[in-house]
């Protein structure tokens, strides 16, 4: 009919028809370029104007505006095709991390009350929503002083499916929710009612699912980084109306771990670094999931329970056992207990009878002992206990019975409420505000400082000390049991969450460790059976226990941290000598230091090459061997070490590295010539190194104050000012911790004896009858 048309019509005007046929083409042709072209803007943070909404959250959305609820909590939708993911984080902490979980419940309605008293408003609580409350937040639904958070649709959300896998970018390391979080887009009809139009869908998406793949799954999602943006936290101003401080933070203690393969003062070190944190978090399962992959010839989804810990909200919110046994497991072996010694007289320095096991000493009646307990961090890239550590209740539980009747005790729990005695010794931290009071129900705005931090770091160790009196007429044998137990929560915040409905604390406790031995007591009969630890290597007893004696607070107790080390030195390992270097270096000792590197390196098995060559550099620097330190510093930083390399670790990322060599580069430049070549030298690269640190660490204190005295010496005086600023906001107020620290000793005795750079536990009667502790879990010797 075109063709009939034009016959009967004027002739065709080709020159006309051909420019409209090119216009035609080009603008088809740009149409086709525009609708292959990906509209997000992924790996870039959004745009400030979005902070007004957020803030001090620092989260962003991609356009700065809110995003429609229902796009970040259409978890349905996601469980259609990925049910076994689905199933996983339904019953996770992700899930219940908002005002669906009693515990957080009850501290972000008295943050917001706390907000909203103080300034009118509840914008302050943002900094919890930007990691807890993502539905409500990024929706505007927070902001309403009013919010019901029990009823209204985004309250029982939690971190849902979108919440995480719509994170675009990573803005910074600095945590407290500093990423970029767009409105995802879907295939058509994702969000339709009609069951057709829904088949449609989900047709689409299984026909070419690369772009819901590219949309849900990004690279991001497999950095440390990703994690870290929850998982590190700090206290801004805004929040507390008083100073920047430092929280919880996951990230940088894992950073610096000899795990990850960035840290070079660790202790012990893995065969392969662990380079995120899913290989622990997010283990493989198996799956039929339409997303699942092929390894080894098996078809495997990541793991979305996210097991850590959390022992009590699948308690409190009655989930299947499957869920809590999920959390035992990371817990149950992430430590050991050792009861390595004795020493006579129970005096710190009376004479050590150790290791026990093969040798077994006989207790004098009516003796005096101190029984020296080793605490050993093993499966843990971060430190224990570590997230709410203020909360978290781990305690030593220690038993000393004849026989088997329990005549001493630390650690025991109230038969009445559950509540553990506060006398024991607690592996967490003792967090007060700034009048001495214990932060005792999350509440994050009174933060100061920590009165003691009992935490254990990866591949490091404790030691407690407890006092044994051997009773007169004690009988053939004496048991020792000690036992490392963990409760999620401690008596008294589960009393004040859980309010009127209060009956007890009975939240699972999970016993990660436990030892037990059987002394011979002198003039007894009964022979003793042999019993021997042949889990742990001698050498490796002894250098724990020499680990945890260095890392006591204050000046620790380094005489007998060497006793210790000289033990390991004796056994032929080079840790011991690498380690005595350490404590020479402690003491000031820097001609014995340099020796005992040389010991080190020259030991078989040897130190760790790194560690030697960072001892050394430290010890060069000390002695004004600049050359040779900045050397040494710089060998560490290129990670010029083969077995290091082959095992995945960069030493580079170490930022208190990065520190230590600026800092020997600027005092090298203060011996040359003021404004000489190499004086400027010397200091640029030193500005370079610290400009390097900040960007692993932007809150560093360290980096900003020695960059302040670089840019001063060369003249960059408006910098140095910028430099100091920073400085002053990210050190401690170390006026206010002291005034804290020492109203919270007036008002805790408990807490006061804790605080004490070295602790005796006395052990006391029971007030009845009891059991030997965790004996039912421990192999007979």
């Amino acid at each position: 009919l075109f063709v009939l048309h034009r016959l009967v019509g004027k002739r065709l005007n080709w020159r006309l028809g051909g420019a409209v046929a090119a216009v035609a083409g080009a603008f088809a042709v740009g149409l086709v370029i525009v609708q292959t072209q990906d509209p997000r803007q992924w790996n870039q943070a959004g745009p400030d104007s979005g902070e007004a909404y957020f803030f001090p959250s620092l989260a962003r959305t991609a356009t700065g505006d809110f995003i429609p609820a229902e796009s970040l909590m259409n978890d349905e939708y996601c469980a259609e095709c990925h049910g076994d993911t689905h199933e996983q984080w339904a019953h996770s902490v992700h899930r219940f991390a908002s005002f669906n979980n009693p515990a957080y419940l009850f501290s972000v309605r008295n943050t917001r009350a706390f907000a909203l008293e103080r300034d009118g408003n509840v914008q302050a609580a943002r900094f919890c929503a930007g990691c807890h409350d993502l539905v409500p937040f990024f929706s505007g639904a927070f902001d309403d002083p009013d919010f019901d958070d029990v009823n209204h649709p985004t309250s029982q959300a939690g971190i849902t499916c979108s919440g995480c896998h719509a994170i675009t970018h990573v803005n910074s390391v600095r945590g407290n929710a500093d990423y970029t979080i767009e409105e995802p887009l879907h295939y058509p009809f994702a969000f339709s009612e009609s069951p057709a139009l829904r088949w449609v869908n989900r047709l689409l998406v299984k026909a070419n699912p690369a772009f819901h793949k590219r949309t849900f799954l990004k690279p991001l999602h497999q950095t440390p980084e990703f994690c870290g943006s929850c998982h590190k936290v700090h206290l801004p101003e805004a929040l507390n109306g008083y100073k920047w401080l430092r929280g919880q933070n996951h990230y940088d203690t894992y950073h610096l771990s000899g795990v990850s393969g960035h840290g070079i003062t660790s202790f012990y070190y893995p065969p392969a670094a662990q380079d995120n944190c899913n290989g622990c978090h997010m283990k493989g399962m198996p799956s039929e999931d339409f997303g699942a992959e092929i390894v080894d010839g098996e078809s495997v989804i990541k793991g979305h329970q996210f097991p850590s810990a959390n022992t009590a909200i699948p308690h409190l919110l009655g989930m299947p056992e499957w869920v809590n046994d999920a959390q035992r497991d990371m817990l149950e072996g992430a430590l050991r207990v050792d009861i390595f010694g004795l020493r006579a007289d129970g005096r710190i320095d009376g004479e050590l009878l150790a290791p026990l096991r093969p040798s077994l000493p006989a207790l004098e009646p009516g003796g005096r002992y101190r029984v020296e307990v080793v605490l050993r961090t093993l499966t843990l890239g971060h430190p224990f206990t570590q997230g709410t550590a203020d909360s978290n209740e781990v305690w030593v539980e220690f038993t000393a019975s004849t026989a088997d009747v329990v005549f001493a005790e630390s650690g025991a729990r109230d038969p009445v409420d559950g509540a553990v005695d506060r006398w024991a010794h607690f592996v967490n931290s003792y967090v007060i505000d700034r009048d001495g009071n214990r932060i005792d129900r999350r509440n994050a705005e009174d933060i100061a400082v920590a009165l003691y931090n009992n935490q254990i770091p990866p591949g490091g160790a404790d030691v407690v000390h407890y006092v044994l009196d051997v009773p007169e007429d004690a009988g053939a044998t004496i048991t020792l049991e000690a036992a490392l137990h963990y409760r999620k929560f401690d008596t008294t915040y589960l009393r004040l969450f859980e309010g009127e409905t209060f009956d007890g604390n009975d939240l699972p406790v999970t016993t990660i460790a436990a030892d037990r031995i059987v002394l011979p007591v002198a003039g007894a009969e009964p022979a003793t059976p042999v019993q021997a630890r042949e889990d742990i290597p001698e050498w490796q007893r002894w250098n724990d226990y020499g680990i945890g004696l260095l890392r006591k607070r204050g000046a620790g107790q380094l005489r007998q941290a060497e006793e210790a080390f000289g033990a390991v030195e004796r056994a032929g390992r080079g840790d011991g000598p690498l380690n005595l270097a350490r404590v020479y270096l402690r003491e000031g000792r820097l001609e014995d230091a340099s020796t005992a590197l040389g010991r080190a390196a020259a030991a078989e098995p040897a130190a760790y090459p790194w560690s030697v060559a960072y001892f050394t550099a430290r010890v060069n620097a000390e002695n004004g061997f600049f050359d040779e330190a900045i050397e040494g510093f710089q060998a560490l930083v290129e990670t010029r070490f083969n077995e290091a390399r082959e095992r995945g670790f960069d030493f580079g990322q170490d930022y208190r590295l990065l520190n230590m060599l600026a800092e020997t580069l600027y005092q090298r430049s203060r011996t040359r010539r003021p404004g000489s070549e190499q004086a400027i030298g010397d200091q640029e690269r030193a500005l370079t190194l610290y400009e390097s640190a900040l960007s692993l660490d932007p809150e560093n204190a360290t980096a900003h104050y020695g960059a302040a005295q670089v840019l001063a010496a060369l003249g960059r005086e408006e910098e140095a000012a910028a430099r100091r600023a920073d400085y002053a906001r990210y050190r401690p107020d170390d006026n206010a911790r002291d005034r804290a620290i020492a109203a919270a000793r007036r008002k805790d005795p408990a807490a006061d004896r804790a605080a004490d750079p070295v602790v005796l536990y006395e052990l006391r009667a029971p007030r009845m009858d009891a059991t030997p502790v965790a004996r039912a879990a421990i192999p007979s010797p």
